[in-house]
């Protein structure tokens, strides 16, 4: 019989050593070393970031001028729409105004858009998150809301010096109030375990009863104000199927989610103008 070698057990007597000392360490060594390691990457996803923006930049200037102009008009054309939305919205605005002063009514709660760009991303089947490259830097608060512009991005976890880190709706962690858009009622968005191929899922439950979705007429799931770091009425997804739940008293259902979730490239970070305790939307 040949003789064990002592020499080959060295990296699994390091790595026992290592994981007694990291169990036996005090919870605030522990923070500090996590929040330093990541201080210490944040440069290097920022400074990708900013060679990926220029490498876009080169790539767009080798575009012949029959497309640059081509690509002008649209934009006009694009402005002009989105000038006339924006009148729209003031006028909207105007009438909400009036109609809360004249019922009494209890302002809505108002947010300023800060846009970030995403720098990297970690998708697998467990952790669904995404980090944007701004942080402290630009008051980002933990727990903000994280739209795009078809609805829920997610929320932010944890925010660095200058950078942040959103758990996106796709993740098993996340959870929020939601409705449906034609029932006023309150349900509850859970995130999932992500096969990692296909289309971007959720689940919804203690769904009514009486609700009844389809594939020929799907639900449209939306946030609600019950849990305040959402505003009412933002696209969760859609929902084509509902069934009896584990308790047989409500229904619960798979939630299709918008498919350029998973390959964004900026998102908006929503931040209270009147900054509240932030929570988790969980009713």
């Amino acid at each position: 019989m040949a003789k064990l070698r002592l020499d080959k057990l060295k990296p699994l007597v390091a790595l026992g050593v290592f994981l007694i000392a990291w169990w036996i360490m005090p919870p605030v060594i522990k923070s500090f070393l996590k929040i330093s390691f990541t201080e210490f990457q944040a440069p290097s996803w920022v400074v990708s970031s900013y060679l990926e923006d220029i490498q876009g930049f080169w790539a767009r200037r080798s575009h012949s001028k029959i497309e640059l102009i081509e690509a002008g008009r649209e934009l006009a054309r694009k402005k002009a729409y989105y000038q006339y939305i924006a009148q729209r919205n003031e006028s909207l605005e105007a009438e909400v105004d009036r109609l809360e002063s004249i019922l009494h009514m209890p302002t809505r709660r108002e947010f300023r858009y800060e846009v970030a760009r995403v720098v990297r991303r970690d998708l697998s089947a467990w952790w669904q998150q995404i980090i944007i490259r701004k942080g402290r830097d630009y008051n980002i608060p933990e727990g903000a809301a994280v739209i795009f512009s078809s609805g829920v991005v997610g929320r932010v976890v944890e925010v660095n010096a200058f950078t942040s880190r959103i758990e996106l709706v796709t993740s098993p962690n996340f959870r929020m109030a939601a409705t449906f858009e034609t029932d006023g009622r309150p349900v509850i968005y859970q995130g999932v375990v992500q096969s990692g191929f296909g289309r971007a899922t959720g689940s919804v439950n203690d769904a009514p009863q009486d609700i009844i979705a389809n594939s020929q007429a799907p639900l449209k799931l939306v946030s609600t104000s019950l849990g305040g770091t959402f505003p009412p009425g933002l696209t969760i997804g859609t929902v084509s199927w509902l069934e009896p739940g584990s308790t047989g008293i409500f229904q619960a259902g798979e939630v299709t989610l918008d498919e350029r979730l998973l390959s964004l490239h900026e998102v908006s970070v929503l931040i209270p103008l009147n900054p509240l305790e932030l929570n988790n939307d969980v009713p």
